[in-house]
């Protein structure tokens, strides 16, 4: 035996605003840090799921995260809690053009832009300096049922404009993220034929706060070679 239920439409509209306002106020009593799934242990349609309730929730709280960008961040395919930060950025924003361009993505099971590709479809162009991990993306099997396309490069600064033109049509994209562990500022200053609505870098927090401090350009630099530390690479976020 079944039940149908039928609710006024100005009812479920007035429900929805007592709702919103309810989690709004709860909002900005509690600072919420949303989990971190261990990627590992689950398969692959629960832990988008898991993400996809995680980005729902964090849009019910729009206020209180733009006090405080860090009570967004989750973990899905991410190193941190850079997947949650994302999804929120690109709920909130009006972004015309769903397409991303990420460097250094290694074998892409951790990267910023892979919930992007498999929860909200978006389209994009990844590559990496290891032709081994471009070759286990393209035989994923993701790989032939989302938009996306992997290419094996070095990025320098003499390869990275062709490179995207030749390889990307979108000239105004959503996402750019540059993530090389070492020319990142010299990469980021040299390209001139994309637009992005949000850009991701990272920056060495070695290096402080109060100087704009990189390393020197290497069009071959590899940082284990550059420094037994680990350390020595990238920029400091005052150069950025």
């Amino acid at each position: 035996m079944g039940y149908l239920f039928c609710v006024a439409k100005k009812s479920i509209n007035r429900m929805k605003k007592i709702i919103s306002k309810m989690l709004d106020k709860i909002a900005a009593r509690v600072v919420v840090k949303m989990p971190i799934l261990d990627c590992n242990n689950k398969n692959e349609s629960e832990i988008i799921l898991s993400g996809r309730i995680m980005s729902a929730l964090n849009n019910q709280r729009t206020e209180s995260i733009i006090n405080n960008i860090q009570t967004a961040e989750f973990k899905i395919f991410s190193q941190f809690g850079d997947d949650g930060i994302i999804q929120f950025l690109v709920s909130y924003l009006e972004i015309e053009e769903k397409y991303f361009i990420e460097f250094g993505v290694e074998d892409y099971n951790e990267s910023n832009t892979r919930f992007l590709l498999m929860n909200n479809n978006w389209e994009g162009l990844v590559m990496d300096g290891s032709e081994d991990s471009i070759n286990k993306i393209i035989n994923a099997e993701y790989y032939w049922k989302q938009g996306l396309t992997a290419k094996h490069l070095f990025v320098d600064e003499e390869n990275i404009n062709d490179f995207l033109v030749q390889n990307s049509s979108k000239r105004e994209i959503g996402l750019l993220h540059v993530d090389i562990d070492g020319n990142d500022y010299w990469i980021w200053k040299t390209i001139k034929v994309i637009d992005p609505t949000i850009v991701i870098i990272e920056y060495n927090s070695v290096f402080g706060f109060n100087n704009p401090w990189t390393i020197p350009y290497n069009n071959t630099f590899n940082r284990t070679k550059a420094h037994f530390s680990n350390l020595f690479w990238g920029t400091s976020l005052l150069s950025l």
